[in-house]
Order: C-alpha cells, then structure tokens, then sequence
C-alpha cells in the first residue's frame, strides 16, 4: 500500500468515527490503522453472532481469544469482555454468550458490535509481553512509549519514551533504555526477542500519531515479541477532542536578530525610570548607570524631567534614535498602553519586570500584551522578572544587587528567588557568567530563544537553566539539538508531578506522567538534567573547566582507602568506568607506592606519603595514553599539607597543558578547613575540586561524560544533532 493510499484509508476511517460521535476506535477499526501502517497484528474476525464465531475460529489451528467490540467499552478486561484460550465448538458457543451478558451487566446502553475472534499468540519462556504505545504530551507533542506490558505495566512502570516521529535506530535504543532490558535478550536459558520486528512496531507507531495529530492516544498492549517476532494482541485508539492552541513560530534567524538587540543593545530606554530610592524604576537606572553599560540609558517618565542626572522622556516615543530595549518598571495596569508606544516605536525588545499578570491570574492582561508584542514585532521578556544581566557588555538591567564578574557561564531562571539564589552562587564561587536572565511567565521569549542566542554567543561555553515548564516542548528539543554538539546545557527541571496521567484514557497515557516523559526527552536531546540546584550550578561552573574526555578510561589515586572506595561507588553511580589497568600500567604504578599500598584501581598510596608519592603518581596518569580521566583523593596529613598538595596537582596539569597533553581531572579533598582554600586554587587552575564530598567531583566527571557522548565525541554515542544518541 502506497503511502498516500494509506492516509486515505485511515482518514475516511478517522472520519466516519468523528462523524459518529466517538472518541475512540473499535478493535476492528484499529485493525484497519494497524493494517494500513503495517503494525503487525495475529489474525482475526469479527462475528457478527455465536455461529460466525464458531465458524471464525475454525479458521484458526488451536485456541483462539474472544474480545467484545463495543464503542462505548473502552476497557474490555473490566467489562468481563474478553476469554482466552477457547477452543472448540460448544467452548466458543459459552464464551461468545458469557461475554455479551457480561457487557450488558457492565453498560446496559452499550452497542455491541460483535465479537472480535483472534488467533492466540504464543506464551511461555521465550515469549515477552511488552507495550508500545503514543501519547500527545502538552509540551512535547507526539511522544512515543515502550516498556513492560500486559497487567503489570502500571505497576512496574519500566517505560522510557521518544518525540515521535523515531527512525529505526531510535526505536532499537528504546530496548536498551527500560530497566529489564536484559529479558528482551533473553535470560536463563530464554531466547532474546526478535528486537527488529519489536522496533518497527514503535516505529509504525510512532509515524501513524505523526500522520495524524488528531490521534490522541494509540496502544498496543500487550505486544507479543518471540524469538520469530512481535504482534499486537490488542490496539486501542482514542482521539482528541480539542485541537492544541499553536504558539506563534520564529525563525532561527529571526530569533538571533532580537536577542543579539536584547543581550547587546546599543541603546536602552527605562520605562517607568524613578529619581525615588527604593523605587524598581530607580534600581534598574542606577545598576545601569553604576555597571558602566557603554550604550544610550534614556528614562522614561511623564512627571520628571531629569532622572539621575539624564534627560527624562514623557513617552519612549519621544527619545530619539533607535532603542534596542525598553525595561518596564510600571505597574502591570500600565504595561499594555505603554508597550503600544514602544510598538510604534520600532523597539523590538520589551523587558517586562512588573508582576501582577498570569501568575496573580490575570490571564487576560498577559493575553492582551502579548496580541501587542505580534501585532507590532516587539518580542517581550517576561513579565514578572527580576530582569537580566549581560556581563560582557556591562549590563546590569535588573532591580537587584549588581553582578559584573565576566566567565563563560549563561544562567537563566524562571524564579526570581531562583535567580538570587543563583547570584548569590556565582558570587561565593567567583563564577564567571556571561549573562543571567529571568524568564519569569516566559510570555514570549523562553528557553528556545536563549538556547539558540547563547549557542552562538562567543562568551558563553556552558548553559544552564532552571525551568517550571517548558511552553514548547519540541522547539527547545530542536534548539538544543542544535546547541549541545557545541557546549553543555544543564536543566533543572522543577516538579516532578504526573498531572499529565491523570485524564488518560490508556495504559500509555497513564504512564506518560510530566517527570517521565521530561527526562527521557532531555536526555533525548543531549541535555544534562541536574537533581538540584545546587548541582545544576556546580555543573555550570566546572564543566567549562574540565576539557572533554577522549576515551572511557577513569583511575582513581587516592590517599586513603576510604575514599578511595567511595569514589569507585561515585565512578560506578555516574555510569563512568574504571579501567582494569593492565600489567604493565600495574607495575608501573607499584614503583612509586609503599609495599602495604594498593595498586590496581582505585591506587591507593596511602595517606603518609611525601609529595614525591602523589607527583609521580598523577605524571603517571596523564602521561599513559590509556588513562583518559583522574580521580583523586587527598587526605589531609602534615607531611602532604593540602596547599602543597594543590600546588603540585596544579605545577603538574599546567606542564601536561603546556604538551598538548590536557585529561579531566577532578578531585576530592579531606581534612581540615584548610582543605576549603586548596581546593578553590585547584579550581582556578582547571582541576574541579571540592572538600568534604567524593560525590561531587564525580558527578561532575559523569555530567562532563555525558555531555561528551551527546556531542559525539565519545564512542558508544551519536550526536543529538543528527536525531538521536543512546
């Protein structure tokens, strides 16, 4: 069947069900999609009373499955409509009976259509229920599941899922990312299923939701997968009953021509400028003023004349020449006829500090501003934010404390307690950022917009966002697809609910909780999800320092045991890998540790040893080509004192540095308080170290691995730019 004779049959299908006023598919209406589509299925018949049933089955060699088909029974195991395993004359004859009576007794105004008969599939060691299922997800649109099936699927909850539409090698990783991944290749004598017919089954799927977005939600539950292949036992199809509101679409370039305005503006006009202390107008104007922004800061007030020593404008379209930015400091009533004028002005950036609109429950002032900002092409930030910061051209357009500490680091947040948090962070670590932006209802601009400008942005090595939502779901998926071949992105998402689950009208939509689908999208798109926040910052401020990875080789050196045990435990939770050092590497090692030390690895050369010990052991691991990445643990004791030790770590990287030679090496510092200081002189010399903690220099090692194996720098990854990554 062509393609186009496809989606012609199942259109007229789709039709005739809209026109009858349901929602969802019969059995042998799904069968017609599965047919058209090729999604495998066992043989069956629809009888029309209990003598074409008989007659049906014996078409069949063997025992067959009787399902009621019903429009208004949705859930047929509840109804008491389907027996399993029948087989001959009198058997189907009581089967075919006890089913109709039983749907009566569950839904007496139910029209019953008949009884599907279908061929029984196999079972026993080597057969594997599984579901393969597409939901319509509120922000990522068309998402396809996989996982565990048949009447445990909801309780295991063994389901990763895609963005539809998946390519064959997409749909084969979706095997290997479920927790029982192992039983599909066979376990204990079992053979492993047939894993290409299993992955065409997702990927007819997940290309049938594509086709037609009207389909809300498709199962296949359970499919059957063998040794000799996969078929659907039973599909259920429901359909949308509303359409999704489409947000307006930019284009790449049109998306980097207001944010290079927005993030580096010639000329900003303060709407709402005060000459009053403690007023956000005056905030805004004296950060601006006192950060030393190089460009045109006009203000803007109808009662002043003069504000901070500036000329005041009564209206932004009074202020001459062009204006890159307009930051609101008015309250929320105001907005929608000053934002008007920056309209007619030409402006094509709105900051929208002032709260008071969605989030107070204003939906429709936050309508109204932003119907202004398409009408007139003005692209609005916010509103209710804190506002942002552009380092690296001296601008500080917010109402909080200042920060001007240039790095490579972009930070944004959609809470403005979020962002102080992260200012505050930065300042501690003396992190470097190229900009913080709030996001605040993302009105407009969002996650997309930045990913794309911080991207390309030259100043910026590593992205890290805080998120509640995202309000398109695939256009950050696309921008970030775009960005991670390039530079990290690091998420913290915010809520880890399962709303989305509660209205589903299948297995797969109930299992399509918000977290769940979130997690294996970004991971989908090569961003790294962090727990916390305080994780999301620390990635943000050591990936940049830590060069990529080149090959999967990790060695722990540590001075003490203990931690050299919990590191091995950290290396492991990280889904990193220790090398089996080989004989000579061993030997090797073995020349430079005491006889009661450890070599193997984690190299344990115990905690009273010189100097000398740790130099010669660290040149050693970044001298060996098969070392790719160090692990080290210092333990605090008088004859290695934590500067010294700081010191030669830091003498000996640099001189690697200096010939080509440049690994990831993090470390973990125990001991006293002085171990605080050595480790922020390592971190400002590109070792990532942290006191107290064997957990956190390697999950940043495992955030850093990540990354590298999304933008394809590592084997056993494929980059997220070219669709998809395992």
């Amino acid at each position: 069947m062509s393609g186009d004779d496809r989606r012609t049959r199942v259109r007229t299908l789709l039709d005739s069900v809209r026109a009858d006023g349901r929602t969802s598919l019969t059995a042998p209406e799904g069968k017609v999609l599965a047919d058209a589509y090729g999604i495998a299925v066992p043989g069956e018949e629809l009888a029309r009373d209990v003598d074409e049933a008989v007659a049906h089955a014996a078409h069949f060699s063997g025992p067959v499955v009787l399902k009621i088909v019903s429009p208004d029974i949705l859930h047929k195991t509840d109804a008491g409509g389907v027996v399993v395993g029948v087989q001959g004359s009198a058997d189907i004859r009581d089967a075919f009976h006890r089913i109709v009576a039983n749907a009566r007794a569950y839904a007496p105004d139910a029209r019953i259509d008949g009884i599907q008969v279908q061929e029984l599939l196999p079972s026993g060691p080597d057969a594997q229920e599984v579901i393969v299922g597409a939901v319509t997800d509120p922000t990522f649109g068309k998402v396809v599941a996989f996982g565990l099936g048949g009447v445990l699927v909801e309780v295991l909850k063994d389901v990763t899922f895609r963005l539809a539409p998946v390519d064959a090698d997409e749909a084969l990783s979706m095997l290997d990312s479920i927790g029982a991944a192992e039983i599909l290749r066979g376990v204990r004598g079992a053979q492993g299923v047939d894993r290409w017919a299993l992955a065409e089954q997702i990927r007819r799927v997940s290309q049938l939701v594509t086709d037609f977005p009207e389909i809300a939600e498709v199962d296949l539950n359970p499919v059957i997968a063998t040794p000799q292949g996969a078929l659907a036992a039973d599909i259920r199809v429901i359909l949308a009953t509303e359409q999704p509101k489409q947000r307006r679409k930019y284009t790449r370039a049109e998306m980097l021509a207001s944010m290079r305005r927005l993030m580096e503006p010639r000329s900003v006009a303060v709407v709402g400028a005060s000459n009053e202390p403690g007023k956000i107008g005056n905030s805004v104007m004296r950060n601006l003023i006192d950060g030393g922004f190089s460009g045109e800061i006009h203000p803007v007030n109808p009662r002043a004349d003069d504000i901070l020593g500036r000329k005041a404008y009564k209206s932004v379209t009074d202020v001459p020449g062009e204006v890159d930015v307009a930051v609101f400091a008015i309250p929320a009533k105001f907005v929608a006829a000053a934002l008007e004028e920056v309209g007619r002005k030409g402006i094509p950036n709105a900051v929208l500090i002032p709260s008071g609109f969605a989030e107070a429950g204003e939906h429709a002032l936050q309508d109204e501003i932003v119907a202004i900002g398409e009408r007139h092409g003005v692209r609005l930030l916010g509103p209710n934010i804190y506002g942002y910061y552009s380092t690296w051209q001296d601008l500080c357009a917010t109402f909080c404390t200042p920060y001007d500490v240039k790095g490579p680091v972009a930070l944004t947040s959609q809470s403005g307690g979020i962002g102080m948090a992260i200012l505050g962070f930065a300042r501690t670590t003396k992190t470097g950022v190229s900009a913080i932006v709030g996001l605040g209802n993302k009105s407009d601009l969002d996650e997309d917009d930045l990913l794309t400008w911080f991207g390309e942005d030259p100043n910026t090595q590593c992205i890290a966002m805080h998120l509640e939502d995202l309000k398109d779901g695939r256009a950050f998926v696309e921008a970030a697809r775009a960005t991670v071949p390039k530079k990290p992105v690091v998420v913290l998402k915010a809520g880890r609910t399962a709303a989305g689950a509660k209205a589903a009208g299948s297995h797969t939509g109930a299992l399509a909780g918000d977290d769940a689908v979130y997690d294996d999208i970004l991971r989908q798109a090569g961003v790294i999800r962090a727990p916390g926040l305080n994780e999301m910052l620390e990635y943000a401020r050591a990936l940049p320092v830590l060069p990529a990875p080149k090959g999967d080789n990790i060695v722990i050196i540590t001075g003490a045991g203990g931690s050299g045990v919990l590191l091995s435990d950290a290396v492991t939770d990280n889904g990193l890998r220790l090398m089996e050092i080989p004989a000579d590497l061993d030997a090797a090692f073995r020349k430079f540790i005491p006889p009661f030390g450890a070599a193997g690895n984690p190299v344990d050369i115990t905690g009273g040893e010189p100097p000398s010990t740790y130099e010669a052991t660290i040149r050693l691991g970044l001298e060996d080509p098969r070392i790719h990445a160090l692990v080290l643990g210092y333990w605090h004791t008088i004859v290695t004192p934590p500067m010294v030790f700081a010191e030669l770590t830091a003498r000996v990287i640099a001189e690697f540095r200096e010939r080509g030679i440049d690994k990831p090496v993090v470390a973990s510092l125990a001991g006293d308080v002085e171990v605080e200081e050595a480790c922020q002189y390592l971190f400002e010399r590109g070792v990532v170290a942290y006191p107290y903690t064997t957990e956190k220099p390697v999950a940043v090692l495992g955030a850093k691995y990540r990354w590298a194996r999304a933008a394809g720098l590592l084997d056993g990854g494929r980059a997220v730019g070219g669709q998809s990554m395992t």
